[in-house]
C-alpha cells in the first residue's frame, strides 16, 4: 500500500476515484431521468472533481506538470460539457448531449484506471502500458457507444 499512495492527497484522489468508478459505473447502467439516478450522478460529480482537483496537487511522476495534468483538464472538461447543459437545460435538446459527456467522463475514468492497473505489472514500460491501456478502452467504449447511441438517442427522446 505504501508504493500505492504516497501522502493524504494521494489518499484522497485514490478513495474519491474509487467512489467515481463505483457511481461511474452505475450511472450508466441505471435508467437515465429518475430520482436515484440524478442522486448517484451528483455523487460520481462529485467524486471526480475532488479527483481532478488532486491530480493538481500530485507532481511526483514528473516533478513538474506532465500529460496526467493534460489528461485532468481534459477530464474536467468532458465532465463540465456533461453538467452545463442539464443545469442551463440547453440547447433544447440537452439530455443526448449530457449523456455523450457523462458517458465519456466514464470512459476517461475507465482508461486511467486500466493504465494505472498495467503501469504496476512488474518490468512494464510505462508509457506503452499507459497507451495500450487507454487505446484498449476507448476502442471499446467507443465502439459500445456507436453501438448503442440510436438507443439512447430514442430513450432520450422520450423523457
Amino acid at each position: 500500500m505504501d508504493s500505492l499512495v504516497h501522502n493524504w492527497t494521494g489518499a484522497i484522489h485514490l478513495a474519491s476515484s474509487i467512489i467515481a468508478l463505483i457511481t461511474g459505473t452505475l450511472i450508466l447502467a441505471m435508467r437515465k431521468g429518475t430520482a436515484i439516478h440524478k442522486k448517484v450522478g451528483y455523487l460520481y460529480v462529485t467524486a471526480m472533481t475532488i479527483v481532478v482537483a488532486t491530480a493538481f496537487l500530485i507532481y511526483r511522476l514528473f516533478n513538474g506538470f506532465g500529460i496526467f495534468h493534460i489528461a485532468a483538464i481534459v477530464s474536467g472538461l468532458t465532465l463540465a460539457g456533461g453538467m452545463i447543459p442539464v443545469v442551463l437545460k440547453k440547447p433544447d435538446s440537452w439530455a443526448p448531449l449530457h449523456f455523450s459527456f457523462m458517458y465519456w467522463s466514464v470512459m476517461g475514468l475507465y482508461a486511467a484506471f486500466v493504465a494505472e492497473v498495467l503501469v504496476r505489472l512488474p518490468q512494464s514500460p510505462f508509457f506503452g502500458m499507459v497507451g495500450v491501456g487507454t487505446s484498449i478502452v476507448m476502442l471499446l467504449g467507443g465502439s459500445w457507444f456507436y453501438y448503442r447511441k440510436e438507443y439512447w438517442h430514442d430513450q432520450f427522446a422520450n423523457t
